[in-house]
């Protein structure tokens, strides 16, 4: 039995003041009516109605149950227009995860506007350069680069990331200009990492026959902003994206290497659950990043 099926069923036949009349409102047959209400009455144990195809009374117990059952119905009612509000409106609260770069050059900046046309809305931006769980760390929308492991969540592409490796005219006239991948290996290397090792680059447009170099770098940062300032002053060959580092090349502080083995732009997605599928505060958050980006194309530079 469904029971908020049976108990709308049988409220709707107490306000009509017959089953017949309950039927025709529905519209239902009698006989289903009077299922529904027999499987509540056998339910709970409890005759509710005094009926005939004409005329009811509700009994001591049945008159609880009615007085109950329109306040669910009625609080039901309330969850659903609250839902389907959500879905047309953005409205609450909103948390987004990015990479932290990302976040603080390209994200941050655009959230005035987006706060200002969306005013029943707010955001928390958290900047991790790591792949955060959306369901444990209650993030409803995550922006990562790469390629998505996880099929279950719903993914939109936003743009690519294309990784460059650059390095100072002062560390290339000390050093020389490697001239293919593997002339890293002579090099001072700049790696963004945690946890200081071995790293490998990839090169070659081709994921799949593309060359591979191991890496031992001298210097382990876990921020780009830092590699990059670390690279400008001297310190070797930096492998970041290339919007990063955009007014460093124009302006002559750093010189772009190895241009014919870059790897393929790797994609941007916004990340979310397919819970969250209607939710209005993502669609519309999203959509004005795509708006925003798809002007500017801050990606591929």
């Amino acid at each position: 039995m469904d029971q908020l099926a049976a108990m709308a069923t049988f409220v709707r036949a107490v306000d009509a003041g017959s089953l017949s009349a309950a039927a025709r409102a529905i519209p239902s047959s009698l006989t289903s009516v009077s299922r529904q209400i027999s499987a509540l009455e056998q339910h709970f144990g409890t005759r509710l109605l005094l009926r005939t195809t004409r005329q009811l009374a509700l009994t001591e117990d049945g008159r609880i149950f009615y007085e109950r059952a329109r306040s669910v119905l009625g609080e039901m009612k309330e969850i659903e227009e609250a839902l389907a509000r959500n879905r047309r409106e953005p409205a609450g609260r909103l948390r987004v995860s990015a990479p932290a770069l990302m976040g603080r050059l390209l994200i941050a900046p655009l959230l005035g506007d987006f706060l200002r046309a969306c005013p029943s809305l707010s955001v928390d931006l958290l900047l991790i350069d790591r792949n955060v769980d959306l369901i444990e760390e209650d993030v409803h929308l995550a922006l990562r680069v790469g390629r998505v492991a996880d099929s279950q969540l719903v993914t939109r592409k936003l743009g690519e990331v294309q990784m460059i490796h650059c390095a100072s005219p002062d560390y290339l006239a000390r050093r020389g200009e490697p001239q293919s991948p593997s002339d890293l290996a002579q090099h001072d290397c700049l790696v963004f990492s945690d946890a200081p090792g071995v790293a490998t680059w990839r090169f070659g447009r081709d994921a799949g026959s593309g060359q591979r170099v191991r890496i031992s770098g001298r210097l382990w940062v876990n921020s780009l902003d830092a590699l990059a300032t670390a690279a400008e002053s001297g310190a070797g060959v930096v492998r970041v994206p290339s919007w990063q580092v955009e007014r460093q090349l124009a302006e002559g502080r750093l010189r772009r290497l190895l241009r014919e083995h870059e790897p393929a732009p790797a994609p941007l997605h916004a990340l979310y659950q397919p819970s969250r599928l209607g939710s209005a505060k993502i669609r519309v958050f999203v959509d004005f990043l795509v708006e925003r980006w798809r002007g500017s194309d801050p990606f591929r530079r």
